[in-house]
């Protein structure tokens, strides 16, 4: 990326649509806009007062190609924090790209991806969770998802870590006053202070650590399985959650040969769910059912939840026995889910004792509601907390920003452990300057072009 260019996309999704909108940034934004939009008005485009929106003709080579609108934003009012010239068009695919060709044709280059998003956070428009949550926002495939990466939860993210940052830096100016002038008594705080405005910051960081696990579980969502012996309603399972008919179900054995895997809400959280082929043993199975049994070990290794399928009007069998001892290896949530609950009930539960976080009763067929209800407060009892409002509070949900945050909490530990046992200040300012160090990558004061690059790359051309 050239950050001294002026970039020109568009903006918009493609394809044939109403309206097409251009986006021109840089110092020449304005100076393009004017070369490629004529105003009905007779004004000059750099006589539009900024931020309001004329209507005029759109040129290509002197040539009046259609006619539309032009918004100009003048630094450092605009999104990217420069002079900024979008144009509205007529969506055809072809005079939207002729529009772009236009504007390129006049001296501006094709903005790479992220381009926009990039430069308002480099001109200080965006802080980098800001600019995450862009990111998620723009994949949002949930009403939650939507809230969490709102700009009223960005900028109480944003907030909360101000908040941790200024703290860390009060108490190190006051260090560095004590460790420079040692006889002038020039820091602000005694040691007994220090250490509450330390503990208390540890405590603010170790709080905001903790909404981690319902951010990711909202975010980033749940890698689940559902598994179980053939027959036992796993598939029922899997279309009940979905909401359709996507997997068969027969009450013929080994009908799944293959793993299902979709994306879907519950609740708060997001699944990436995959239904497998039933488990049993392997002589028992044609060659094609025995790779979808391989694939279905395959996917409960990978997974973060497992929701094992019982059938309840039936005892357990030695298939369910081998899929206990088998899934039992792994370390990982895991839900049992005792199906058809509408017959008698002939499993005894008691042989599930202590194997599983949680064991629910449902009938996937004739208890749809219900069964989908007991499913998803089971699930979000173990991903979420309920007393965190998504929207109303500041919540992390990226593996990036846990991963500073943990490195922040360490340092600090370290600090507080050292001031506790009486070792100075000098010697202990250093864990808080990593601490500081982690919290200015958070959001990006310091960050490494590695970091910047691979969030930038998601995004799609134009925003």
């Amino acid at each position: 990326m050239n950050n001294n260019a002026t970039i020109a996309a568009i903006s918009t999704p493609p394809g044939k649509g109403g309206v097409a909108v251009i986006r021109i940034s840089g110092d020449r934004a304005i100076e393009i806009a004017e070369k490629i939009f004529l105003p009905r008005s007779k004004k000059t485009v750099s006589d539009v007062a900024e931020r309001t929106q004329i209507y005029g003709d759109i040129l290509y080579c002197g040539e009046i190609i259609d006619d539309g609108m032009l918004t100009v934003f003048k630094a450092p009012f605009s999104y990217t924090g420069e002079n900024t010239a979008e144009i509205s068009c007529h969506g055809g695919i072809l005079i939207t790209e002729k529009v772009l060709e236009s504007a390129l044709c006049e001296g501006a280059q094709l903005a790479a991806p992220g381009e926009f998003t990039k430069r308002a956070f480099i001109n200080g428009k965006l802080t980098l969770t800001e600019t995450e949550a862009i990111s998620a926002l723009l994949e949002a495939e949930s009403t939650e998802q939507i809230r969490l990466s709102s700009r009223k939860s960005r900028k109480l993210l944003s907030n909360k870590i101000d908040v941790i940052r200024e703290g860390l830096c009060s108490v190190l100016s006051s260090m560095y006053a004590r460790i420079d002038y040692p006889d002038e008594d020039l820091g602000d705080f005694s040691d007994e202070e220090m250490l509450r405005r330390l503990k208390k910051i540890l405590f603010e960081m170790e709080d905001l650590k903790r909404t981690y696990k319902t951010g990711k579980a909202v975010n980033e969502g749940i890698k689940t399985v559902i598994c179980g012996k053939p027959n036992v309603g796993k598939s029922s399972v899997y279309n009940l959650l979905i909401g359709r008919d996507a997997a068969i179900v027969t009450d013929i054995k080994g009908t799944t040969r293959d793993v299902l895997t979709e994306k879907i809400p519950l609740g708060k959280v997001m699944l990436s769910l995959s239904d497998t082929a039933g488990i049993r043993a392997s002589e028992n199975a044609d060659p094609i059912e025995r790779i979808g049994i391989e694939r279905s070990y395959n996917e409960i290794s990978q997974s973060e939840l497992i929701l094992a399928v019982f059938d309840r009007s039936a005892e357990i069998e030695c298939e369910d026995e081998k899929l206990l001892s088998d899934i039992s290896k792994f370390n990982t949530a895991k839900i049992a889910i005792l199906n058809k609950s509408d017959k008698h009930a002939l499993l005894d539960k008691e042989r599930l004792a202590g194997r599983f976080d949680t064991v629910i009763e449902v009938s996937a067929l004739a208890g749809a509601k219900d069964a989908y209800n007991s499913l998803l407060n089971a699930v979000s009892s173990l991903f979420t907390d309920e007393k965190i409002v998504i929207g109303n509070e500041a919540i992390i949900s990226s593996a990036r920003q846990n991963a500073e945050l943990t490195r922040a909490i360490s340092h600090l530990r370290l600090a507080i452990e050292a001031l506790e046992m009486g070792i100075s200040q000098d010697a202990t300012s250093s864990d808080i300057e990593r601490a500081l160090g982690a919290i200015a990558e958070l959001d990006g004061i310091s960050v490494t072009e590695e970091i910047i690059t691979d969030i930038f790359s998601k995004f799609c051309v134009g925003k």
